[in-house]
């Protein structure tokens, strides 16, 4: 199992928009049955860490490419990313292997 984390560096004061926007995503690539269950949090302002971060998560229980053969990625999801773009100044993605549940 793998921890996946999408990190949006965004335009200061524009968190909570980004944020509202990868929810909006999170939910359509789980409707269609490309991943699990997301969360979306950011840091700064009222709470420790960098400022202007929004974070997206979700667990998987392999790496796949969205690019790989037969996939396609939903429409509604890119027309939003579109407008995540407009708000994004970096962004980057980690991969965590998870440790297996003690029995």
């Amino acid at each position: 199992m793998y921890l996946v984390r999408r990190t949006y560096k965004v335009k200061p004061g524009k968190h909570r928009e980004a944020a509202e926007l990868m929810v909006k995503i999170c939910k359509i690539y789980e409707k269609a049955g490309q991943r699990g269950p997301a969360r979306v949090y950011w840091s700064g302002g009222t709470v420790p860490g960098a400022a202007n971060q929004v974070y997206m998560d979700w667990v998987s229980e392999k790496l796949e490419s969205p690019y790989r053969e037969g996939n396609a990625a939903p429409a509604e999801a890119i027309t939003f990313g579109r407008q995540l773009a407009e708000l994004r100044e970096d962004s980057w993605i980690e991969f965590f292997q998870m440790a297996p549940p003690v029995k």
